[in-house]
């Protein structure tokens, strides 16, 4: 994954503005959960996934440069990731690690290696 992470691609078709709760999230090998908070903050835009019952109501924090593409018709976020390194990233918990340096630094580097 690219230095700018933290930036939505031009090319996922993300319009700053756009409300992106509760859209469906595909990982590259199948679906993972919906999205339950979302940000467009210059050089820190994510997501967080709300796993449901595929990782026992995991929430995970998704940097915005993961995103494949958004399909705004069918309500659906398509990821550059696996299931498997999404299940494997650092836990998120919405009350410790939100604006967290250590905690968004444990994602550089987990998310900045290549994992496949």
């Amino acid at each position: 994954m690219s230095a700018d992470m933290w930036s939505y691609d031009p090319a996922t078709n993300y319009t700053p503005g756009t409300r992106l709760i509760g859209f469906k999230v595909e990982a590259s090998d199948g679906h993972i959960g919906k999205v339950d908070e979302h940000t467009e903050d210059v050089d820190a835009s994510y997501i967080v996934v709300d796993t449901g019952p595929w990782i026992f109501g995991k929430h995970v924090l998704i940097p915005a440069g993961a995103i494949a593409r958004i399909d705004m018709n069918d309500e659906k976020i398509h990821l550059n990731l696996t299931k498997d390194q999404i299940k494997d990233s650092p836990e998120y918990d919405k009350e410790e690690h939100r604006g967290d340096a250590a905690y968004r630094g444990r994602l550089d580097q987990y998310y900045g290696h290549d994992h496949s």
